[in-house]
Formats: C-alpha cells, structure tokens, sequence
C-alpha cells in the first residue's frame, strides 16, 4: 500500500506547486471514430473558407477529413512527433498535405491566431486550462469543437450526441 501511496503523493504534491499554465499535457492519444469526425466537421459548420486547426491532433484525421471533404486549410499540432510523422502520412496518402501544416508543439505554447475553427479531443481538465487561451487567442465567430468533454461554466451553443459521443460546440464571442 505505501508503494502506491508514495507516487500519488509525489504527483499530487507536484501538481500543487506547478501553476496550471506551467503544467504540460498529459493526454492519452484515443482515436475519434469516422462518423465522429464527420459530425464534428458538421457541427462547427466548416467550410473551404475554413482553417481547421486540431489540438492535439493525433493521426491528423479530423483535419485531413476537413481539407479532403471539404477543400479546407489545416494545422495539426501534436506534442508528440511520432503523432505529427503519422499526421504527414495520412496526410500525403489522402492527397491533401498542400492544404496542411504540421507542428511539433504544446498546444499551450502553439500560435493558434489564424484558426477559424479549433477541434479539441483533450481531456477536461485541459478544455479548462486551455479555456482562456482560446478565448485571448481566437478571433471573434472562430468556432470551437470538443469532443466528449466540456469548458466548465462557458456554456456550449449547441450539444450533440453521435453514436454514444458528445459534441460540444461554442464560438468566441465578441469581446
């Protein structure tokens, strides 16, 4: 019992003395399903018009679906390089890597300005933590889109529940 006991003290004592905007992510990578992505894309009414960014994008499905389906721009940012590597590939095999850009970055630290539309499938405590970022960064009418989890008090516009997943859909207010 005092094995365990030791690092969950040790974590919990580390995550007291970290401010929350210091903390890195600590997100498992879990894949969105297809028809999940689709009613993402349909949700946040993307268009060609469109830059897709994904934060924590994974394998890059959700832009590449956007940049495939619908003629938008993109930008994958994935802390993990093997995330981004995968992200090209699907990327060049689905014919749309003119459309994308790629980063290895915190999403944190990552310049998210141009966004027209930001994708999240993170966990909530980071939706929490990544709130006011989004809301400095993102342009007024810029879209957000979280997949199964929330943003606390900042009450979605609209909900939807596909195939047992919920979608959470805001867009950046006026300031």
């Amino acid at each position: 019992m005092l094995r365990l006991a030791l690092p969950l003290f040790v974590a919990f004592a580390f995550a007291q003395t970290v401010p929350p905007e210091q903390m890195r992510i600590n997100a498992p990578y879990v894949t969105t399903p297809n028809i999940v992505v689709d009613a993402m894309l349909k949700l946040a009414n993307v268009k060609r018009s469109d830059v897709v960014y994904d934060l924590g994008c994974g394998d890059g499905r959700i832009v590449i679906a956007a940049a495939k389906k619908l003629g938008a721009h993109g930008v994958d940012i994935d802390i993990n390089p093997e995330r981004i590597a995968e992200a090209r590939t699907n990327a060049q095999s689905a014919n749309v890597a003119h459309l994308l850009r790629f980063e290895i970055n915190d999403v944190f630290d990552s310049d998210i300005h141009d966004a027209t539309v930001v994708v999240l499938y993170l966990l909530q405590d980071l939706n929490l933590r990544l709130r006011p970022k989004l809301l400095h960064d993102l342009k007024p009418g810029t879209r957000v889109i979280s997949h199964a989890f929330h943003m606390g008090s900042w009450k979605p516009e609209r909900e939807m529940i596909v195939e047992g997943n919920r979608l959470y859909l805001w867009t950046i207010p006026a300031p």
